[in-house]
């Protein structure tokens, strides 16, 4: 039978409730326990390489599972099957495709409820995964396994605080539809990340985020930019900020990276605009645009562009 590692780093599906709220308490063999239908389907091994939230998630956790997952591939493993937090999940998932270069499927997944919540969907969402896991359809490729459906890991982003179906990919929906008995094949998998895997951990690159909005000065900017090595600025509509940030941004866009996103939730950043805080005038200045990446997995992008030492210009189109 196909070989499937198990990485698991915690999150709700492994949490347990407690007098203090709830936190991660069970290992990657104690998720499979409570799943043994799983066994039908392939052999299963596991490795536990971080307990935290999603919430609490870091470099230092995306490192370890990436090397777990180098691990396994090299061990003769068939495919990986990460679980983890729902709250970073689809980041951690964006940086393990830009971190690895796997052999066969990683495919990353967790749980909006909890094993012991009346209609848990972590059973599911495991069951989802491993068979996503076993198909070589999806060889090199990482993507996000939720509530029947499988995602790019470039694309996915959560969209719900708790509903089951929280994962969507805005614009452009799921690659894969999973039935009881068969899978439905929407779109290809691959995508045309750059790729990192030659990175290690520490990642020293401080990226912080900004949001432009109404009324939004440069006074925050300037705060950030005496620490920063690059900055995302999470902006308006087609990527456009306020005049009076947009003309800061232009007197420091040639020493400093700075990336621009859309606070919206579909649809690419576009110069079309003019004025000081507007796209056109921002690309003249030399700032980046995140296209239709999200701003936390510009971010994501950004700093690890920035530790490998490549050009945000030649990641950023």
């Amino acid at each position: 039978m196909t070989h499937i590692r198990v990485v698991s780093c915690g999150g709700t599906i492994a949490s347990e409730p407690g007098s203090a709220g709830a936190a991660p308490a069970k290992s990657a063999n104690d998720l499979l326990e409570r799943v043994p239908s799983l066994e039908s389907h392939a052999t299963l091994s596991t490795v536990d390489v971080a307990s935290v939230p999603g919430f609490d998630a870091d470099f230092d956790s995306i490192f370890a599972a990436r090397d777990a997952i180098d691990a396994a591939f090299e061990a003769g493993v068939d495919g990986i099957v990460v679980t983890h937090g729902t709250d970073t999940l689809a980041d951690v998932a964006f940086a393990l495709e830009l971190l690895c270069d796997p052999e066969g499927p990683v495919v990353v997944t967790g749980a909006q409820r909890r094993f012991d919540e009346p209609g848990s969907d972590a059973p599911s969402n495991l069951l989802t995964a491993v068979r996503a896991a076993t198909d070589s359809s999806f060889d090199g490729t990482v993507t996000v396994a939720f509530d029947d459906e499988l995602h790019r890991a470039r694309d996915v982003v959560k969209t719900h605080t708790n509903a089951l179906d929280t994962f969507q990919s805005p614009g452009i929906g799921p690659v894969a539809t999973f039935t009881r008995e068969t899978v439905r094949y929407h779109r290809p998998a691959e995508s045309d990340l750059p790729q990192f895997e030659s990175l290690s951990f520490p990642v020293e690159a401080s990226v912080p985020v900004l949001h432009s909005g109404v009324a939004v000065d440069s006074t925050l900017f300037d705060h950030a930019l005496a620490d920063a090595d690059g900055i995302v600025i999470e902006g308006t509509g087609l990527g456009n900020v306020t005049g009076t940030l947009g003309e800061r941004i232009a007197e420091v866009a040639d020493e400093t990276p700075i990336v621009v996103s859309s606070r919206c939730h579909a649809g690419p950043t576009e110069p079309v605009y003019g004025t000081p805080g507007g796209a056109v005038s921002l690309e003249r200045a030399g700032v980046h645009f995140a296209g239709d990446l999200p701003t936390s997995k510009a971010r994501l992008l950004l700093a690890l562009c920035l530790a490998s030492g490549s050009e945000p210009a030649d990641v950023f189109e």
